[in-house]
């Protein structure tokens, strides 16, 4: 296993960071370029941007505060929401973005993952899954988490791999906000079905969640939010710590 990754998350909505739970109840946190920068300044190793209502409302990705956002940050920056097409991908790639997360427009047209795989190469392309407890399985949802569809998270993300996803993003929208910790049993099952990164998102509220995810599932990364935003705890604080637990970080 290569060394882990912690990436701290911005889901912006009209232009503000914002955390809710389990996709709901929104509140503003900060600007965009201004966490993002802090976040490096304290050792994340990415930053990823999610325009979490974009695909809800039928618009695109908030290209402005993408660049706004991608002139202060010298790691990469992941950027999804909104994203419908190549041109799309294309759009937030010149804007700034290094990655870029795929979600709703995957499941409508999953050829559009082997379309930007080939134009840009899969190292650019990110498939985000919002997955919810169903039964023994998990469903996956589109639109911001509003619709579920009839397919198996599991399933979807070796299809996505497949298909030329360099990397999957996997939220657990049971676990989302409630910081109660990483749904291990999701993260495990994917990140044991494919072969590509996974990272690890959804319910992070401590820094013994972040090392359990680590020590108990294939998670190449993990996502976290409400303990960066809240001042919890620092990036360097969370890889001092996983360090001395025994997990190699970068």
């Amino acid at each position: 296993m290569l060394a882990r990754r912690i990436i701290p998350c911005l889901d912006v909505k009209d232009g503000k960071v914002v955390k809710g739970i389990k996709f709901q109840n929104l509140r503003d946190v900060g600007h965009p370029p201004d966490l993002a920068q802090e976040y490096e300044k304290q050792g994340a190793d990415e930053v990823t941007f999610l325009d979490i209502s974009a695909s809800l409302e039928a618009r695109k990705t908030m290209l402005k505060i993408v660049e706004e956002t991608a002139e202060k940050l010298f790691v990469p920056l992941t950027v999804g929401g909104g994203i419908r097409s190549k041109g799309d991908m294309r759009d937030a790639l010149n804007a700034g973005a290094d990655k870029v997360s795929v979600n709703s427009a995957a499941v409508f047209d999953p050829d559009l993952i082997n379309q930007c795989a080939e134009d840009f190469g899969r190292q650019c392309v990110v498939v985000a899954i919002d997955a919810k407890r169903t039964g023994d399985n998990w469903t996956v949802y589109t639109h911001g988490g509003t619709r579920p569809t009839e397919l198996d998270a599991v399933q979807w993300a070796q299809e996505m791999q497949d298909r030329g996803a360099g990397e999957i993003l996997l939220t657990s929208m049971d676990a989302d906000g409630t910081k109660d910790g990483y749904d291990i049993e999701l993260t495990a099952a994917v990140a044991d079905a494919v072969s590509v990164p996974v990272i690890a998102s959804g319910g992070c509220g401590s820094i013994e969640h972040i090392h359990e995810v680590f020590r108990s599932t294939g998670a190449s990364a993990a996502l976290a939010a409400s303990i960066f935003h809240y001042q919890q705890h620092t990036v360097q604080e969370v890889k001092d710590y996983l360090r001395d637990h025994g997990i190699l970080v970068r």
